[in-house]
């Protein structure tokens, strides 16, 4: 039986704006970008609940840490925490919790947490799909900018004769972060998206380099 979903997103999206940090790598856009790529990738997984796929997509950035805190490792489950009290409030399945807390927790890639059900992994994908491509490329140079970063080493961009060094130079972020991101997807769907934003990424890469050194 198909589940409405419609009155749950707005329910989610008003718990989420809430929460919003102002961090613009991780606003509201982001979570609709997450929750229509893992909608995609729903239609080829009809064993996957979407109530709680839907619920982590809009609820796993709860608690957003910056990339270089401490506790940046913690943020996912101190997300699914918060996650799962909101959802409470307002009268989401019981029995469906556990399930939003494991994909939110395990949505993030410094929590190196396994993805055990079909949902954390359509979450997983559909969170890290949004870091490849063009938009995903925007993000990245967006935190590093936060972050305090060259956008690449003034005259070794790519790395020929020295250490990548993301903390220094958001162009390493490429190599070091998004094509590890990119090897990590859960699902076919996912695994197809990836390659594909990540080849647009290197070109984009390969011309900024031309760019950079003329």
């Amino acid at each position: 039986m198909r589940v409405d979903l419609t009155a749950l997103r707005l329910q989610l999206i008003q718990i989420a704006t809430a929460a919003d940090t102002g961090d613009g790598a991780h606003d509201l856009s982001h979570l609709e970008r997450v929750w229509k790529a893992a909608s995609g990738m729903l239609a080829h997984h009809p064993e996957a609940d979407a109530m709680i796929v839907m619920a982590a997509s809009y609820l796993h950035d709860l608690v957003n840490l910056p990339k270089d805190h401490p506790d940046r490792a913690r943020a996912s489950t101190l997300a699914a925490s918060q996650a799962a009290h909101a959802l409470q409030a307002i009268g989401f399945p019981s029995a469906k919790l556990d399930g939003v807390r494991h994909a939110i927790e395990a949505h993030s890639y410094s929590a190196n947490i396994p993805p055990r059900s079909i949902e954390a992994r359509i979450v997983q994908d559909a969170d890290r799909l949004d870091a490849l491509g063009p938009v995903g490329l925007a993000r990245m140079f967006h935190v590093g900018g936060q972050l305090g970063r060259a956008l690449a080493h003034p005259s070794d961009p790519l790395g020929r004769q020295r250490e990548l060094d993301d903390s220094a130079y958001a162009l390493d972020h490429i190599e070091l972060k998004l094509a590890r991101i990119a090897g990590s997807m859960q699902t076919e769907g996912g695994r197809v998206l990836a390659r594909s934003r990540m080849d647009w990424i290197r070109r984009f890469r390969d011309e900024f380099v031309a760019d950079w050194s003329a």
